[in-house]
C-alpha cells in the first residue's frame, strides 16, 4: 500500500533521534492514530508511505550512526523487515556513499521471527513433548531446554 501512496503526506516523528542507538516506535504509532483521527479523509496509500518513510529514515540512520561508531566493514540486513523495498533500497543506497558492503537476505528468506519460533516450538514439542507453563524467560534457554543446548 505504501509504493500507491505519497511519503511527504504527513511528517511522522522520528524515534530517539537522541539516542542514536535505540529504538522505540511507540510515539509514531501514536502519532499515526492521532493523525487519522484528524485527518479521517486521508487515504490509507498516504499513511502507510508516510509511515514507511518514517520507519525507514530512523532504522538507515541509525544504521549508519552505527557503523559509523564502530567502524563496521559491512552492513547485513535480514529478518521480516527485510523484506521491505524501501528499506533495502535506501540502506545499500547509504552503505554505497560511504564504501560499506551491504548483504541483503533474499526476500524469500526474510520471515518473521514469530515463524521461526514457531517452528522452533514445535519441533521440540514433537521431539520432547510439551514443556510445564511454569517455564519463566530465560535468554540462555537452549532450544531442547538445556543450558546451550541446540
Amino acid at each position: 500500500m505504501a509504493t500507491e501512496g505519497d511519503p511527504t503526506a504527513f511528517r511522522f516523528p522520528r524515534a530517539l533521534p537522541e539516542r542514536p542507538f535505540e529504538f522505540s516506535f511507540s510515539g509514531l504509532k501514536t502519532s499515526v492514530v492521532r493523525t487519522v483521527e484528524k485527518h479521517p479523509d486521508a487515504t490509507t496509500a498516504d499513511v502507510c508511505a508516510s509511515f514507511q518513510r518514517a520507519v525507514t529514515d530512523v532504522l538507515v540512520a541509525k544504521t549508519m550512526a552505527a557503523v559509523d561508531a564502530v567502524g563496521a566493514r559491512s552492513v547485513a540486513l535480514a529478518g521480516g523487515v527485510a523484506a521491505n523495498r524501501e528499506l533495502r533500497q535506501r540502506l545499500e543506497d547509504a552503505c554505497a556513499s560511504v564504501g560499506v558492503p551491504c548483504a541483503l537476505a533474499g526476500r524469500a528468506y526474510c520471515t518473521d521471527n514469530a515463524a521461526m519460533v514457531a517452528a522452533a516450538g514445535a519441533h521440540v514439542l514433537t521431539t520432547t513433548g510439551a514443556m510445564t507453563l511454569r517455564l519463566g524467560p530465560d535468554p540462555a534457554l537452549g532450544l531442547l531446554g538445556a543450558k546451550g543446548g541446540s
